[in-house]
């Protein structure tokens, strides 16, 4: 049935949590299911089949690669040197949206590494 409306569909947005599932994993990859932070823009997720993501650790340690960052009142440590491309099946459950504070210091902080 044609009725010329796009539909509507859903797609992850940029800042938001995921739970992801890296498997399978090489080397010194971070292993198991585990949070991420979807990072790619809001117009790349829509139209690709792939996301950019930075995968949480609940090991906080103050590397200048890392963030810490607070989901659903839990602290945890945005492993920026981590960053990959997924594919949008790995993703499972959303977690919730990264707050503005965190945003600003992980884009921040992504800059600063891929710009170097």
């Amino acid at each position: 049935m044609k009725s010329g409306k796009k539909l509507m569909i859903d797609f992850p947005k940029q800042s938001s949590v995921y739970w992801f599932d890296p498997e399978p994993i090489k080397g010194a990859e971070l292993r198991k299911v585990r949070p991420c932070i979807v990072v790619s823009p809001d117009d790349m997720n829509e139209d690709l089949n792939t996301v950019l993501v930075v995968p949480l650790t609940s090991t906080v340690k103050p590397w200048p690669f890392r963030t810490t960052v607070t989901i659903l009142g839990r602290k945890s440590s945005a492993a920026c040197d981590q960053l990959r491309a997924i594919d949008k099946s790995r993703l499972r459950a959303y977690i919730g949206d990264l707050k503005n504070i965190d945003c600003e210091r992980l884009y921040s902080l992504l800059q600063s590494i891929l710009s170097e």
